[in-house]
């Protein structure tokens, strides 16, 4: 039974088919049966650009247990990167008080 679970976001980066790099536009994210992994209901991430042919995508299929772990991953890549931004290249960066002093 399809889940009709879907979610669309913007994307902005590359994303690599055979030897060759696209930019990207969308990622689709959808919970449904597999298509390829030979496994029951999957996280699926399809990084596609929507003005190139239909074969540019790059897709995965993950158990939910990877998604998660991917999502806990990604958390904490993006804190330090945030981190790394805003302490260390002053990027955003706000000057306390007790800095000031």
């Amino acid at each position: 039974m399809c889940t009709s679970i879907i979610e669309i976001a913007r994307a902005e980066g590359m994303a690599k088919r055979g030897d060759e790099w696209f930019p990207l536009s969308q990622t689709v994210v959808a919970y449904d049966h597999a298509r390829h992994a030979p496994l029951g209901d999957v996280i699926t991430l399809d990084f596609i650009n929507t003005r190139l042919d239909p074969g540019a995508r790059a897709a995965v299929e993950l158990t939910l247990e990877t998604a998660r772990e991917l999502q806990a991953a990604l958390g904490r890549a993006i804190a330090a990167a945030e981190f790394e931004e805003a302490e260390v290249r002053g990027k955003g960066a706000t000057l306390s008080l007790a800095q000031a002093a």
